[in-house]
């Protein structure tokens, strides 16, 4: 009896430990899965993640899933403010008042009211930072004459940096419904979001503000008025740049997170994730991702390479050279990049008249002997066709060189 007892015992303990060996295999499979496929396990509807200086995509889930984008929004009017600043149509001292429309804005605001007054400084500050509805409309106002008018801009900056899945309807995001023709997807989110981190890097004086106030002046007095940063990766996480939150109960809850380290910007985008606490571990882990698997390189020594190309037929023989843009490539492995290897070519004939910024050229870049990308190279100048003033001016000069 005791003997059956006992390999009664022994066949359960086998079968006990056998199905939770199963079991943490079946596990461990999971958490491949989970890795494989994309940088991590990404709950919310769409997702992307960006490196800022290539363009590149590390990671998408549905990245061009037309959504409600809620105050994501807000990206693209921060981008139309930053340019009428460096155009010098505006200045961070403007003054900047607010409209009975601009003041009626529900959902996140400042509590503006009307004929109010701020600066453009604290202006971007209640957008970026509290994400005001009131603000945002006040300063599309200042900028365009109405908000009507500064939705248009914001298309119109949306179609030339090639987002294919955007329609605005307002500068907010306050509009919930996606058929009223508000929308966005998280490779365009991406893609605004890396021209404001790139082209206006100051937005980081902003965005990464943790708390911050206002002075409301109005025939009531003054009275001060608290910020607090919506985005919470600016409270801890390594290399936050920013950037904006955005939520509503169509859109759920969507993220822009931008981070820098090690001369890499890394844009991660999460839109229509379950709850809030979501959306930030979602885009930490991206980020995360990005920063330990990716590495980025560019060619800073370019410019340095470049000659002067001849001119045939010009008030000048010569014309300088400068590339479009610095070439930058993301590598997802551990790469050597000392075997990136670029080759520099040239147009045979280049006649004048030469207009600055016509091509010239070329450079093609090679890893282990597979391109990789290239950048074209143009004129640094203008080259006006030679006259028959010109030529005699030549001739004289070589007459008197020879005596």
């Amino acid at each position: 009896m005791k003997k059956i007892v006992y390999l009664l015992f022994t066949l359960l303990t086998f079968i006990y430990i056998f199905s939770f060996s199963s079991l943490d295999k079946q596990v461990v499979q999971a958490e491949e899965k989970a890795v494989s496929g994309g940088a991590v396990d990404v709950s919310a509807t769409a997702a992307v993640l960006l490196e800022g200086s290539s363009g590149e995509i590390i990671f998408e889930k549905d990245k061009d899933k037309e959504l409600v984008p809620a105050s994501i929004t807000k990206i693209m009017t921060l981008n139309l403010i930053f340019e009428a600043i460096d155009s010098k149509k505006l200045s961070l001292e403007d003054s900047v008042t607010v409209s009975e429309y601009a003041a009626s804005m529900g959902g996140s605001q400042v509590y503006l009211e009307p004929n109010e007054t701020q600066t453009v400084n604290d202006m971007i500050k209640c957008i970026t930072i509290a994400s005001a509805n009131d603000a945002a409309v006040a300063m599309a106002e200042k900028i365009a004459g109405s908000e009507e008018a500064f939705v248009k801009k914001m298309n119109e900056k949306a179609k030339a940096l090639g987002m294919k899945h955007t329609q605005f309807k307002n500068c907010t995001g306050l509009d919930d419904n996606i058929e009223s023709g508000h929308y966005s997807s998280a490779y365009d989110v991406a893609l605004m979001s890396r021209e404001l981190i790139t082209k206006h890097p100051q937005i980081s004086n902003y965005s990464t503000v943790w708390m911050d106030s206002i002075t409301h002046k109005t025939k009531k007095g003054e009275t001060e008025f608290g910020l607090t940063n919506t985005n919470k990766l600016v409270r801890f996480y390594d290399g936050i740049t920013g950037l904006k939150t955005g939520s509503t109960s169509k859109a759920k809850y969507c993220l822009s997170a931008t981070a820098r380290r090690n001369d890499m910007d890394l844009i991660a985008v999460i839109m229509a994730a379950p709850d809030h606490k979501k959306r930030f571990s979602e885009a930490q882990s991206l980020l995360d991702y990005g920063f330990a698997n990716c590495s980025v390189y560019k060619d800073s020594e370019l410019t340095k390479l470049l000659k002067e190309v001849p001119v045939q037929g010009g008030r000048k023989n010569v014309a300088a050279v400068e590339p479009t843009s610095i070439f930058s490539h993301i590598f997802t492995q551990d790469a050597d990049m000392d075997q990136v290897k670029r080759t520099i070519t040239y147009e045979e004939t280049i006649k004048a008249p030469l207009q600055k910024g016509a091509p010239v050229g070329k450079v093609e870049y090679f890893y282990n002997g597979k391109l990789i990308g290239s950048v074209q190279l143009t004129a640094g100048e203008t080259v006006e066709e030679a006259g028959l003033t010109d030529y005699l001016l030549e001739a004289v000069k070589k007459l008197f060189h020879k005596l």
